[in-house]
């Protein structure tokens, strides 16, 4: 009962209230009160402290002192930030590295390499664009021979298919045997392009396979730094190079 007879009395005291800012100091704007005094002072107190630190920070610091932060570190909005070094890899590079990981970049890398040997072997590479011409020297003993000289008469073949490169039957083999495939200069036409398509193909393949490579050494160096052995760079990273590192070299047990 005293329990309840003290709440019911409590409720029905008066409510004590802080002064408010006199009518005329209302310019001054808000009455400070304790705890607002407070927040103020523990603040105040606050930065003090961090400064008599860095006084005492200076006053303790060697003149010949010297680390690295003090080359790698650039004022921004008045906060020292650490200089990032920037990797010389293609944006391309980069959102592969940070989606993909080494062995799916190793199976595609081997899928490319497959069909590249797949439409060499198709193509046989024997016109293609770009490649060195091959060199067929003649030796005669005679300038009159030099001046009659016919390379298709030497060849025995006709002078249609002297440019060829590759099935270049003779004389002989064209009366014995009748010619397959087309013939037509619309079909031949087609055809070379398809097969110029496929050079073009190929060249990309070629390509893709050589990015991948690089970007699989990109992957397996940035994991081998996860390595503590203590290591040295030697070459820096580059867009078709991964960096080059050199470990301390640790006996095993």
């Amino acid at each position: 009962m005293s329990a309840a007879f003290r709440k019911a009395a409590k409720s029905k005291q008066r409510q004590h209230r802080e002064r408010a800012q006199p009518a005329s100091r209302k310019k001054l704007g808000l009455l400070e009160k304790k705890q607002d005094y407070r927040l103020r002072a523990q603040d105040y107190h606050k930065k003090q402290n961090a400064l008599r630190a860095l006084q005492k920070k200076a006053l303790d610091k060697n003149p010949d002192e010297f680390y690295f932060k003090m080359i790698r570190t650039q004022l921004k909005d008045g906060v020292h930030v650490i200089k990032q070094p920037k990797d010389e890899v293609t944006p391309e590079q980069m959102k592969l590295m940070k989606t993909q990981d080494l062995k799916y970049v190793e199976m595609k890398r081997v899928a490319e390499a497959k069909k590249i040997e797949r439409l060499k072997s198709e193509l046989h590479l024997l016109d293609v664009e770009g490649k060195q011409p091959n060199k067929h020297t003649f030796f005669f003993d005679t300038k009159k021979e030099v001046r009659e000289f016919d390379i298709a008469t030497h060849l025995n073949t006709v002078p249609e298919l002297v440019d060829r490169v590759y099935n270049r039957p003779t004389i002989a083999t064209l009366q014995k045997e009748t010619l397959k495939g087309a013939t037509d200069p619309v079909h031949l036409k087609k055809l070379d392009q398809q097969r110029k398509n496929q050079y073009d193909l190929l060249k990309q393949r070629i390509e893709r396979e050589k990015s991948m490579f690089v970007i699989a050494q990109k992957i397996q160096t940035r994991k081998d730094l996860l390595d503590k052995t203590h290591k040295v760079k030697v070459k820096k990273e580059t867009t078709n190079n991964p960096a080059i590192y050199r470990f301390k070299f640790q006996r095993k047990r």
